[in-house]
């Protein structure tokens, strides 16, 4: 038996077959912008996860800045407005 077979049987776990992983590999491909608008579709699967990878770190970033910029703009604002209420619900997400 060959040690791969051994380690998946003892761990339990079910080998995710090479087509499977192709075919995430292509679902990101179309999921990250710096990826997909790129003239060459040859881009290695290591760097499709690395840009990736990037690509859900800028994101929270992102998510973290609008955050901050929201709590800055609600202790601006009457805490009983609308808009208060809003910005409140928008954070709690």
């Amino acid at each position: 038996m060959s040690s791969r077979r051994s380690r998946q049987q003892s761990t339990g776990s079910t080998r995710i077959s090479d087509d499977q992983i192709n075919d995430l590999v292509s679902k990101l491909r179309q999921l990250v912008p710096e990826i997909h608008h790129r003239r060459s579709n040859k881009v290695s699967a290591s760097k499709v996860l690395q840009e990736t990878c990037t690509y859900i770190r800028n994101l929270h970033r992102e998510v973290d800045d609008l955050s901050q910029r929201l709590s800055q703009l609600l202790t601006t604002i009457d805490s009983d407005s609308a808009e208060a209420s809003i910005i409140r619900s928008l954070i709690n997400q």
